[in-house]
């Protein structure tokens, strides 16, 4: 297909891209026709174009084996890498473009096998063929810029659907992890799944286990941190993959009483996370929002039934942060992501001991040093974490909130709150109450933070006698 064949629009945006990328793209195109072989702009790369999104990140295909990919670049590109050259892919930087050309290939699944096998294709139509969408099967050629399209990608980018190339369950079967790919993809475009697809993901779902936790990972924080994460979910929990990979999230689908005594749970999950979106600040906040989407799942192991049909979840934030830890850990997330996070599923009912203010000064304190370096995400996920459609219960809530915040600055700007320390450090107590380090040093510095939480400050010499009365109360002094 040529580009006369494109609306104006459309010729405007590839219009757009030659006029961004044309030196890079006809140099290497050059390069790699003056020595026989073919280049191609594919994927990604062509469908952000439809898009509005050209980035300087762009994807190439060719017939050259990474060998030979590798001598042509020599002396061209400003540097090389070669960390996925075992999958066909040479990587390439050139002024302020990361490049990354992969020969035509072929992979697939050995079924008892988590790593794909890759075989190399001598065609690029053979090569689109074998790709996840019909969005990320159009190509453009180089130099000649002739736009191939066999699989309709772009009367799909225009219905905003998903569908596979060939049949879904080949390609799902080829590599699965394509199906949590369609879940992402979902969430970054807000698309939709076709019917066939989401039949085969249904079908084909425990399949999804033969592929690393590593790459089960990278799909889910992408499709967390999309644009529609609500839709990547739900695609995840009707198609049955979510059981095999965030089981978490379909149990909170609890059965609601016949009373209706407490919420729908998964319901109530969504809403949040889309509600701690809205109070994001600067983009994407990863531990924010997986917080918000695990901060429930301990309500499913501690559900009981009261007498006079209530329902409670008592302790479930403590349940919850276990589960999340345990989740979050076996999906390979950085530790300090697994912890912050757990720390937050732990803390996101802290708030509602507060009343309408009773907590006193200390209990403020406490508050903010259990949070640490969280607060603010812990401030956002507790206001996200109010559902209720009684609007007066929301306001109030929400006014209540506005109260502890104050208090925490007023308390902030007058003893450094997030830097609570007893008035007195260890070489200090060791000192006086004449003692080398060990126990009963951490006992003492114990005591004394204890004290700086419920008093404030009362300055060192105060703190010398309170601590020496606590040390001959419990027989420590020498």
């Amino acid at each position: 297909m040529s580009l006369s064949n494109l609306t104006e629009s459309q010729r405007n945006g590839m219009s757009e891209l030659f006029r961004k990328i044309a030196p890079v793209a006809d140099e290497l195109g050059e390069l790699f026709a003056g020595r026989g072989y073919h280049l191609a702009l594919v994927g990604g790369s062509v469908r952000d174009v439809f898009l509005g999104r050209i980035g300087n990140d762009l994807d190439l295909t060719t017939d050259a084996h990474p060998e030979a990919v590798l001598e042509l670049v020599r002396g061209w590109a400003d540097s090389v890498w070669t960390i996925g050259i075992d999958f066909g892919t040479v990587g390439v930087r050139k002024g302020d473009w990361q490049l990354e050309i992969t020969t035509y290939r072929s992979e697939s699944y050995d079924p008892r096998s988590r790593k794909p096998e890759v075989v190399y294709g001598d065609t690029l139509e053979g090569d689109l063929a074998r790709r996840d969408f019909a969005i990320n099967a159009m190509a453009l050629r180089l130099p000649s810029r002739e736009f191939v399209d066999p699989h309709g990608g772009l009367d799909d980018l225009h219905a905003r659907v998903l569908r596979t190339p060939g049949p879904a369950e080949r390609s799902f079967d080829d590599d699965p992890l394509r199906m949590l790919r369609a879940a992402r993809f979902a969430s970054q475009l807000g698309f939709t799944v076709d019917e066939a697809a989401l039949t085969a993901m249904s079908a084909m779902a425990e399949r999804i286990e033969i592929v690393s936790a590593e790459r089960i990972r990278d799909e889910l924080d992408k499709l967390v941190r999309g644009d529609h994460p609500r839709a990547g979910l739900r695609i995840l929990v009707e198609s049955g993959l979510a059981a095999h990979v965030l089981p978490e999230l379909p149990r909170l689908r609890l059965e609601i009483d016949e009373h209706h005594r407490h919420k729908d749970v998964y319901e109530h999950t969504l809403i949040v996370l889309e509600q701690a979106i809205d109070l994001e600040e600067n983009g994407p906040d990863r531990v924010l929002r997986w917080a918000a989407l695990l901060h429930d799942v301990g309500k499913p192991k501690t559900r009981r039934h009261e007498p006079g049909g209530r329902v409670s979840f008592h302790h479930h934030e403590v349940v919850g942060a276990q589960l999340a830890r345990k989740r979050l850990s076996e999906l390979r997330f950085p530790k300090d992501v697994v912890a912050d996070v757990s720390r937050l599923v732990e803390l996101h009912l802290r708030f509602h001991g507060y009343g309408t203010g009773e907590w006193t000064d200390s209990a403020v304190r406490r508050y903010v040093r259990d949070s640490g370096h969280l607060l603010e995400r812990l401030h956002k996920l507790t206001r996200a974490d109010c559902t209720t459609r009684n609007r007066r219960k929301a306001q109030a809530l929400s006014k209540t909130y506005d109260q502890l915040e104050e208090r925490i600055a007023r308390l902030a700007e007058e003893e450094e709150i997030g830097k609570v320390r007893p008035e007195l450090d260890g070489n200090e107590i060791q000192r006086l109450l004449g003692v080398p380090p060990g126990p009963v040093v951490g006992r003492a510095y114990r005591f004394l933070l204890e004290m700086r939480l419920e008093e404030g400050v009362l300055g060192k010499e105060a703190a010398a006698d309170a601590l020496l009365a606590w040390a001959r109360e419990n027989d420590l002094c020498r």
